[in-house]
C-alpha cells in the first residue's frame, strides 16, 4: 500500500480540515497517511504528522517514486500507472469557486522531477481525491467510478449551502463524511 501524503496548504489548521483529514485516515488507514507542513500534534491520531513540507522531504531524497495529484496534469492516473508510485501527494486546500488552480504552483512546479497525474479536471474535496486514488490503486479504472458535481446541504428551513466540488458516488450517493455535513450545518457553511 502506498503512502497518501496530504500537504497542508492553508494558513492554519481549520476545524473543517481536521474533519476532512480524519475522514481520509478512515479511508486509507492511519498507517498509510502522512500530514505534512503541519505543526503540533492535532492530527497525530489520524496519521503521521511531519512539520516539514513534502517539497523538503522530496528535495532531501527522503521520498522517491512520488506522484502529485493535480487537476491540471496532462496524464490521467491508471491502475497500471499507480503501481509505479510509493507516495501520492494531495494539496490540503479549501478550494475556491471558481478554482484557482493552486496545486500546480504550490506543489507540482516545486517538485518538477516528480510525476503529476490527474483524476479528472474537476475540483474535488481532498478526501474524495484520496478515495478515488485509493480505488485506482486497488485496480479500478477512473472511468468506472461515478461522480456528482456539487452537494447542496440544507442548513435551515429555507437555507442551504452548496459545496461546489466533485464527489464520488458510493452506492449511488455522494461520499461525504457525516461529520462534515454536521459541521457545515452548524457553521452554515465552511
Amino acid at each position: 500500500m502506498p503512502i497518501f501524503i496530504v500537504e497542508h496548504l492553508e494558513e492554519k489548521l481549520w476545524p473543517w480540515c481536521k474533519v476532512e483529514y480524519r475522514h481520509i485516515s478512515r479511508i486509507v488507514g492511519k498507517k498509510n497517511v502522512w500530514f505534512t507542513h503541519v505543526r503540533g500534534r492535532a492530527l497525530a491520531s489520524y496519521g503521521k504528522v511531519i512539520s516539514k513540507s513534502v517539497i523538503e522531504l522530496y528535495r532531501q531524497g527522503k521520498i522517491k517514486n512520488v506522484c502529485v495529484l493535480d487537476p491540471a496534469a496532462r496524464k490521467t492516473l491508471t491502475p497500471a500507472d499507480a503501481q509505479a508510485f510509493d507516495y501520492f501527494v494531495f494539496g490540503g486546500i479549501l478550494g475556491d469557486d471558481p478554482p484557482q488552480q493552486r496545486t500546480a504552483p504550490e506543489l507540482t512546479m516545486q517538485m518538477s522531477q516528480v510525476a503529476a497525474r490527474n483524476i479528472g479536471t474537476k475540483q474535488m474535496s481532498t478526501d474524495t481525491a484520496v478515495y478515488v486514488v485509493h480505488e485506482i490503486v486497488k485496480g479500478k479504472q477512473l472511468s468506472h467510478l461515478s461522480f456528482q458535481d456539487g452537494i447542496e446541504i440544507s442548513i435551515g428551513e429555507s437555507e442551504s449551502t452548496l459545496l461546489p466540488y466533485r464527489y464520488v458516488l458510493v452506492d449511488g450517493k455522494p461520499m461525504i463524511s457525516r461529520e462534515l455535513v454536521a459541521y457545515v450545518k452548524k457553521r452554515k457553511g465552511l
